[in-house]
């Protein structure tokens, strides 16, 4: 009996962690979302349309506010970090 305790505990301790990671995780994007002045989606995403393949996406946002997907070599992602930090990138 002690050892299906100590397994449904084991459970419900990872569960929580990994709900308090998803939480920590979702209130980062959304205060970093908030602060570019973005519109997000339920987990606190970003919403932009990508300059680079023109769709629409929900992208995390780093502490430089820039898009999960950026690629420093790429002039549309550079274009596009450029419209987040003036508040002219497309959103949806």
């Amino acid at each position: 009996m002690d050892d299906r305790l100590e397994s449904f505990l084991r459970s419900k301790i990872r569960s929580a962690g990994r709900q308090y990671a998803d939480a920590k995780r979702a209130y980062a994007n959304a205060r970093r979302a908030a602060l570019a002045d973005l519109p997000q989606d339920a987990e606190g995403k970003a919403r932009i349309v990508c300059r680079r393949y023109a769709e629409r996406r929900a992208v995390e946002l780093d502490a430089r506010a820039r898009p999960a997907c950026f690629d420093p070599d790429h002039p549309d992602c550079e274009g596009c970090v450029r419209d987040v930090r003036d508040g002219r990138v497309e959103t949806w």
